[in-house]
């Protein structure tokens, strides 16, 4: 079942994933400890919250 609507709906899955990657990479070489790893991994998850926050905090000054 194809609709009108399902052409291109990988897009933001592909951005996403490049995002992972990208956060994966960040976070894990900041980190120093195994327990590090393991929060830079559930940090990486969840790198659009963080995104989200900071930019709804430098347009609410």
């Amino acid at each position: 079942m194809s609709g009108k609507g399902s052409r291109g709906a990988g897009g933001g899955d592909a951005v996403y994933g490049l995002g992972l990657i990208g956060a994966l990479v960040y976070y894990i070489q900041q980190a120093d400890s195994f327990w590090g790893v393991v929060v830079g991994i559930l940090q990486a998850l969840v790198w659009p919250v963080f995104v989200t926050y900071d930019l709804l905090k430098f347009l609410h000054r």
